[in-house]
């Protein structure tokens, strides 16, 4: 994972961690940072190492301050626009799906793009001076990253649709009450924490948080007979693994379990 110029990489024990990394234009989302992204997911994907990850960005100001305005004047149409919106999405659903946890360390503003590409995670841990918001509508566009859709899921229409038609900013307080993020913790602190909670889930059975991923992301999709149905196959898939007979061995011997992920 050497040679990207837009990101940095790091792998310690089983927990990478991505950094984002165009300080000077506040680690906006260019074509060529998002290409360099997909790559080091692609890595994180494949390594049978790596257990959880953490994305964070460069500097003390922001995460992801949005997408790169001047290549985004550039493009030439609306058909060019929906592919680079598709491709954004495209990046981001890998990130959502991945079978791994992934905690997104967001320590300032995480602002259109930013806020879309925290949201692809499954925890969301913000800086005690993080900014939120979807303010696209001042460039007289919409979210193109997924951002109408994952706020929506995450802390409902109707406040989604204000964020989203007002593109005002929020705190991290007010983001952690209305559910987007999971905890608020000063900013000196957040690398750590971040740390701290993937060496926990590291620690996790990696077939369990695998299946505790997908049945929830599928199961809110569904009815909840058919969620249930298949939150019990997942539980089928999980029992006849071997990190199964050790979890419960080890619970039965009083003794910290050591997981395969087979």
């Amino acid at each position: 994972m050497n040679g990207h110029k837009y990101i940095q990489f790091e792998q310690v024990d089983h927990i990478a961690v991505i950094t984002l990394s165009r300080p000077k234009v506040l680690n906006a989302l260019s074509r060529a940072l998002l290409e360099e992204l997909d790559e080091a997911i692609t890595w994180v994907e494949n390594s049978n190492e790596t257990r959880a990850l953490i994305i964070t960005g460069a500097g003390e100001k922001a995460f992801v301050a949005g997408a790169d305005i001047g290549e985004l004047r550039s493009v030439p149409s609306g058909y060019e626009a929906e592919e680079l919106a598709l491709k954004g999405q495209a990046v981001f659903n890998r990130i959502e799906n991945l079978a791994k946890p992934v905690i997104m360390a967001v320590n300032g503003f995480a602002l259109g793009g930013g806020c879309e590409l925290a949201m692809s995670g499954d925890i969301i841990l913000a800086a005690d001076r993080a900014k939120f918001g979807q303010p696209e509508v001042h460039l007289g566009v919409i979210p193109g990253y997924g951002g109408t859709q994952r706020l929506a899921r995450l802390i409902g229409k109707n406040r989604a649709k204000y964020m989203c038609m007002t593109g005002e900013m929020i705190d991290a307080e007010e983001a952690y009450r209305l559910g987007l993020v999971q905890k608020v913790i000063p900013a000196a602190e957040l690398i750590d924490e971040a740390k701290k909670l993937a060496k926990t889930l590291a620690q996790k059975a990696p077939l369990a948080l695998r299946y505790i991923k997908k049945s929830i992301h599928t199961g809110v999709e569904v009815d909840l007979k058919t969620g249930l149905e298949m939150e019990a196959a997942f539980f089928g898939l999980t029992f006849d693994s071997e990190d199964r007979k050790e979890g419960m061995d080890a619970f039965v011997e009083k003794r910290a379990a050591r997981f395969t992920g087979k």
